[in-house]
C-alpha cells in the first residue's frame, strides 16, 4: 500500500523517486465516469454554437440573468456537492474534467462555476460542520445560493498576514468590519467565505474563516468591475460594516483561517487547471482548422514548418498540462496528506502553457486573429488572469522551492548538530555524516537504487526514464548547492529559488507524462500510442534542455547586474534616450 503521507516532489528534492505515487496513471472510477460522460455531452449541447452570445456578453461586460438561471437549471453549481444534498457528488477528477469541457466554450462561464465550487463553497465542504452543511448544501447545489471566496484586500494580496478586515468576539456573535476586492461572483453571490483577523497580532495565526450571507445587515457590494478579460463574469468589491456573524458561522477552528484558506486553494486548483486544459484544446482545434484552411503561396499555411512547430508545441503543452492536472486531482481524491506543492505546480504550468498557446494560436491566425471578429483576442484577454489569481505564479514558485529547500535544510541542520556534538555522540554523529557523504557520492556517480529508479515506466520509455533519474540527481544536488551557497539568506535569493522551482515543475510534469504514456502503451499497444510516445520524447528533451540551463546558472548568471539595473531605474527611470 502506498504511503499517503509522501509528497512525490518533496521526496524528489532529496533524490528519491517515489514512483508509486504517480504509477499507474490514475483512472476515473467507472461509476463516476458513467455519470460524467452524459454531463460532458450535455454541456456541449448546451454551449455549442453560442460564440456570438459569448462575444456579446464580453462586450457588454456581464451575463444576462437568463444565463445564470440556465446554469442553475443545468445543475452546474452542484458538481461537488453530495447527491444526498441534490448535487452530483463529483470528485476532483470528474469536477476538473467538467470545467475543462465548459472552458472549451467560454472562460467567463467556467470561472463563474469554478469560483463557486473550487473556492467559494470549498471551505464548507472541507471544514464545515454537519449542521453547516445541512443548512447550506441544498441551496448551494441548486444555485439558489451562489458562493464567493473573500480573501484579497487592497493591502493584502499574496501577503495574507496583512489582512485588515476584523471579526471581534462579542460573546454571542463576531462583529465583522472591512472590505474585500476583486471578488469573483461578488455581484451574484449570496454565500461568502470570508477571512478576517480575530486577534490583535499581525501574525497569520490570528486569521479565521467565516460563512457570511448577503442577507446579513451590513453586507454590500460595489458595481461590477471593468476588467481586461473574463468580462462577463461578475467581479466586485464586498463590504462588511458592523456585520453580526453568528458564532455557529465560524468555518474551521478559531485562528485557523490561514490553514483553511491554503487547503481551499490547494483542493480547488484542479478546477483552474481543468479550465486551462479546456481552453488549450479549444485553441488547438481553432488553430489547426485555420492552418489547414488558410492558403498562402499556393498551399495551406499548415504545411509550413514554423506553423507545424507551433501547433505541435501546443499539443505537447496541453498533453503535459492535462497529465499533471489529472494526477493532482487524483491525489486529492485519494486523498494524500500533502499535495500542496504538486497542486501549486499544476497551477503554474497549466496557466503558463495556456498563455503560450493563446499567443501562438493568435499568431497562426495572423492579422485575422488580431481582429475582434474572431475569438482569439478575447481568449488571450480571458486567460491572462490565470497567472495572477489563486496565488500569483511568482509567489507559488517561491512556495514550491522554499518548501523543498526547507526539507533539505532540516537534514543539513541535523548533520550540523551531529558535527557540533560529534565527540559526545560519536556513533550518531558519524552515522549522519556517513549517510550524507554517501548520498553526495551517489549523486556524483549516478548510483541507482529502488528509490532512485523509475522502473515502472514502459520499456519503450527507458531512455526518457533514465533521463528522469539523471535529472532527479541533478535536482537533489542543486538543492544542496543552493543551500550551501546562500544558507539562511536563501529566502531573499529569488533568482535561485525561481530556477529550482522551474526544475521541480518540469520534473513533476515529466513524471506525470511518463506515467500517462506508460498506461497508453500498455493499453493501446505501441502502434496506437505512437503519437503519445512522441510527446513523451519531445517533452523529455525540452525538460533536459531547460534543467541543464538552470543548473549552469546557479553560479554563472547576471542576477546582480539585473537587480542593480532595476534599482537604478527606480531612482532615475530609463536614462538612455537617444537625442
Amino acid at each position: 500500500m502506498v504511503d499517503r503521507s509522501i509528497s512525490f516532489i518533496r521526496s524528489l528534492c532529496a533524490g528519491e523517486i517515489e514512483q508509486e505515487v504517480l504509477f499507474p496513471f490514475p483512472k476515473m472510477d467507472p461509476g463516476e465516469k458513467e455519470l460524467l460522460d452524459p454531463v460532458l455531452e450535455a454541456i456541449d449541447d448546451f454551449l455549442a454554437g453560442r460564440e456570438a452570445d459569448f462575444q456579446a456578453w464580453d462586450r457588454q461586460g456581464f451575463f444576462p440573468p437568463e444565463l445564470i438561471e440556465e446554469l442553475r437549471q443545468f445543475g452546474l453549481f452542484g458538481l461537488i456537492i453530495p447527491d444526498s444534498a441534490g448535487g452530483m457528488g463529483f470528485g476532483n477528477r470528474a469536477y476538473s474534467r467538467t470545467l475543462q469541457q465548459v472552458a472549451r466554450h467560454d472562460a467567463s462561464i467556467a470561472v463563474t462555476i469554478g469560483a463557486h465550487s473550487s473556492i467559494g463553497m470549498r471551505g464548507l465542504k472541507l471544514f464545515g460542520t454537519d449542521e453547516q452543511k445541512a443548512r447550506y448544501y441544498e441551496r448551494l447545489a441548486s444555485g439558489e445560493m451562489i458562493a464567493a471566496f473573500c480573501l484579497t484586500e487592497p493591502t493584502a494580496g499574496s501577503d495574507a498576514a496583512s489582512i485588515r478586515t476584523t471579526a471581534i468576539d462579542k460573546g454571542d456573535h463576531f462583529l465583522l468590519n472591512g472590505s474585500k476586492i476583486w471578488i469573483t461572483n461578488g455581484g451574484i453571490a449570496d454565500f461568502f467565505t470570508v477571512f478576517a483577523k480575530t486577534g490583535e497580532a499581525e501574525a497569520r495565526s490570528h486569521l479565521s474563516a467565516f460563512i457570511v450571507t448577503r442577507d446579513m445587515p451590513g453586507v454590500s457590494v460595489s458595481e461590477h468591475e471593468d476588467k481586461m478579460g473574463l468580462r462577463a463574469s461578475s467581479t466586485t468589491s464586498v463590504y462588511f460594516e458592523d456585520v453580526k456573524v453568528p458564532k455557529e458561522n465560524l468555518l474551521g477552528p478559531l485562528d485557523g483561517g490561514f490553514k483553511v484558506a491554503m487547503n481551499i486553494l490547494n483542493s480547488g486548483r484542479s478546477g483552474l487547471g481543468g479550465g486551462c486544459v479546456g481552453a488549450m484544446k479549444n485553441l488547438i482545434h481553432k488553430a489547426s482548422t485555420h492552418a489547414t484552411e488558410r492558403q498562402q503561396f499556393g498551399q495551406p499555411i499548415g504545411s509550413f514548418g514554423m506553423i507545424k512547430g507551433k501547433i505541435g508545441q501546443m499539443v505537447v503543452d496541453c498533453y503535459a498540462a492535462e497529465s499533471a492536472v489529472m494526477t493532482v486531482a487524483a491525489l486529492s481524491d485519494v486523498p494524500y496528506d500533502d499535495y500542496s506543492v504538486e497542486a501549486a505546480i499544476t497551477k503554474v504550468f497549466a496557466s503558463e502553457a495556456l498563455w503560450r498557446s493563446a499567443d501562438e494560436a493568435l499568431q497562426v491566425a495572423g492579422g485575422m486573429g488580431y481582429m475582434r471578429e474572431l475569438p482569439y483576442e478575447q481568449i488571450l484577454r480571458d486567460c491572462r488572469i490565470n497567472r495572477i489569481f489563486e496565488g500569483t505564479n511568482e509567489i507559488l514558485r517561491l512556495f514550491i522551492a522554499l518548501t523543498a529547500l526547507n526539507d533539505v535544510g532540516q537534514g543539513l541542520r541535523e548533520m550540523a548538530k551531529s558535527l557540533s556534538g560529534i565527540f559526545d555522540h560519536p556513533i550518531k554523529g558519524f552515522g549522519l555524516l556517513y549517510d550524507y557523504a554517501k548520498k553526495r557520492a551517489n549523486w556524483a556517480v549516478g548510483y541507482k537504487s529502488a528509490k532512485r529508479s523509475l522502473s515502472k515506466c514502459h520499456a519503450l520509455l527507458r531512455v526518457e526514464a533514465e533521463l528522469f533519474e539523471d535529472l532527479t540527481r541533478d535536482l537533489a544536488a542543486m538543492a544542496d548547492r543552493i543551500l550551501r551557497k546562500h544558507g539562511k539568506n536563501i529566502i531573499g535569493k529569488q533568482f535561485a529559488t525561481g530556477r529550482m522551482a522551474n526544475v521541480m515543475i518540469d520534473l513533476f510534469v515529466l513524471g506525470c507524462v511518463l506515467s500517462r504514456v506508460t498506461s497508453a502503451l500498455d493499453e493501446k499497444g505501441p502502434d496506437h500510442a505512437a503519437s503519445e510516445k512522441d510527446i513523451a520524447t519531445i517533452f523529455a528533451g525540452q525538460v533536459r534542455t531547460r534543467v541543464h540551463q538552470h543548473l549552469r546558472m546557479i553560479d554563472e548568471n547576471d542576477d546582480e547586474l539585473l537587480k542593480e539595473l532595476a534599482v537604478q531605474t527606480y531612482e532615475k527611470g530609463y536614462t538612455w534616450d537617444l537625442e
